[in-house]
């Protein structure tokens, strides 16, 4: 959506970009990693046929003396965390210290799902006991509830 302020007086005109976010309800600054997110919210939807009422985003939580946001955190039906996705704008490289990032998140949330993307790339952990291995492909949500 384009948002046009002008001033007469010094005729200006300030053309700003924001993306409608269904999640927080509310428009917007439409950065790169905005972008993705707002994509992956509609790939979580669309494709892995989670509800919205079931997906918040920008999410706030402590751990320790530190805050910290995640970007998207999918719940299941009894309103616990189910997966937690990280994104990154396109030029950023998924790389260990996103995944770190995401593990941090997982101290706190005990998710059973991980996602990384910046829109290019799509890497999905499951856990399984102790730890989280790679996923061939993107699940849909009856499975990730299905997930131990």
């Amino acid at each position: 959506m384009n948002i046009i302020a002008r001033e007469k007086q010094n005729c200006y005109i300030c053309i700003c970009m924001t993306y409608w976010d269904p999640l927080r309800k509310k428009e917007v600054a439409a950065t790169p990693e905005e972008r993705v997110r707002q994509w992956f919210i509609e790939v979580l939807a669309k494709t892995c046929r989670v509800p919205l009422p079931l997906m918040m985003s920008e999410t706030g939580f402590s751990f320790g003396n530190k805050r910290y946001r995640a970007d998207i955190l999918v719940y299941d039906r009894q309103a616990k965390p189910l997966a937690v996705v990280e994104c990154k704008a396109p030029e950023v490289k998924l790389d260990a210290e996103v995944a770190r990032q995401a593990l941090r998140y997982n101290a706190v949330l005990d998710v059973r799902v991980i996602i990384l993307t910046n829109g290019e790339s799509t890497l999905v952990f499951s856990r399984q006991e102790d730890c989280f291995r790679p996923m061939q492909e993107l699940p849909d949500y009856e499975t990730m509830l299905c997930l131990r």
